[in-house]
Parts: structure tokens; sequence; C-alpha cells
């Protein structure tokens, strides 16, 4: 999650775009947050509080892409995922997870 951060403040947005076309994930259509580890309880957290059209639309681009990737195969270059179409739906709810067990355990220590 910092890197992402650090990566905003101290990297150009061409080459932010460059890594972002590099990685290959846009080309089967998922999204940066798509790739988020579901075995972290943070991630699984926040999964159960997404909306549940925001979850099967992430199902669905995440089911696509294995599909291609059996098929060994990408969409077409005018369905791939664009860099300034990318949104992290998931990163913000796992921050707000994260202060909120940070919170906890500060509690925890005081009383």
């Amino acid at each position: 999650m910092n890197l992402i951060l650090i990566s905003k403040r101290f990297v150009s947005s061409d080459f932010r775009k460059f890594c972002y076309n590099l990685s290959g994930f846009n080309k089967l259509g998922l999204w940066r947050d798509d790739l988020l580890n579901e075995d972290l309880s943070e991630v699984q957290e926040a999964l159960e509080r997404l909306d549940p059209r925001i979850r099967d639309e992430r199902n669905y681009r995440i089911i696509r892409a294995c599909q291609l990737n059996i098929e060994k195969k990408i969409l077409p270059r005018s369905q791939w995922t664009k860099f300034k179409d990318d949104k992290l739906y998931l990163t913000p709810i796992v921050e707000d997870i994260l202060k909120e067990r940070e919170e906890v355990e500060e509690w925890n220590k005081r009383y």
C-alpha cells in the first residue's frame, strides 16, 4: 500500500503509465485492486464490506481473466483497462480496516 503512495509522489505520470501497461494485467481487463491477495484477512474483510454489485463486477473480471489465461489469449486492445479508468475500489477500505485495527491495538495497550 505504501509503495503506491510513494510512487505517486516521486515517479512521473508517464513512467507510472508505462509500468502499468508493462504489468500485463490490464490486457486481461483486470484492475489493480483485483490483484490484492485474498488470503490476507484485511482484504477478506474489505471484500465483505464491499457493495455486492462491485463485488460481482470484480468476480466477473477475475473469472474472465482466468479463462483468457487458460486459452492463452488477451482481450482486444479496445477492451484493455486504461490507466486513467482504473479505480482503487478496495484499497481505501483495506486502509480503513488497517487504521481500525491500529486504533484497537492502541486502545488495548492503554486499557
